[in-house]
């Protein structure tokens, strides 16, 4: 895996998670590293382990150059869509940076200019480039310790394991206790087969 997209500039890492749940926020980090940022067990966060994720977390957290994450509620999500909110959730990770990078890689295809910062999309870029990685870690541990918060107070759609993905457990909670003001209601809660009165 390399270091970073171009070699030998100050390069801000992005990366979302939570795209495609249910319920709950999109988070977004983005991080900044150099060369002696050399944990090869920085990965994409969907290869890695939940446990091997928050030991990753401190590690980024105390290693990184400069590291920042940032969400947006699902209230915000229902009004700009899934694709929109990912990428200012990624703007708002950049515009929480304490240094100002000269280049952004965004994992994925879709990104809009951020200021006058050129930026290059890298699809699979998580498992490509380690700063990307090492954001989507960070975006991951966060969202997830959000959602095993909010568990507490919505324990019947057990976000805590789920973390507000369509599971079958979740899909059949909203149809028994209808949604939540966490519930993306302009996405596909239920099968067509169900009805949902939102």
């Amino acid at each position: 895996m390399e270091l970073q997209y171009k070699k030998a500039v100050l390069e801000a890492g992005c990366d979302e998670a939570g795209r495609g749940c249910l319920a709950g926020p999109v988070f977004a980090a983005a991080v900044v590293i150099d060369k002696d940022f050399d944990n090869e067990l920085i990965n994409d966060s969907k290869q890695i382990s939940e446990n091997k994720r928050i030991e990753l977390r401190k590690y980024i957290e105390e290693q990184a150059v400069d590291w920042s994450v940032a969400y947006v509620e699902s209230i915000k999500i229902d009004e700009i869509n899934i694709l929109n909110a990912s990428i200012l959730a990624m703007h708002l990770a950049l515009d929480g940076l304490q240094c100002r990078p000269e280049f952004i890689s965004v994992d994925g295809n879709r990104f809009k200019k951020y200021r006058d910062i050129s930026h290059q999309c890298v699809v699979k870029g998580d498992a490509l480039y380690r700063n990307i990685a090492a954001a989507s870690i960070l975006a991951k541990t966060y969202r997830d310790e959000f959602m095993q918060k909010l568990d507490r107070s919505f324990p019947v759609y057990q976000w805590a394991q789920n973390k507000g993905y369509p599971t079958a457990a979740h899909r059949k909670a909203i149809q028994q206790y209808g949604i939540t003001e966490h519930h993306r209601k302009s996405f596909r809660l239920l099968p067509q087969q169900y009805e949902l009165d939102l």
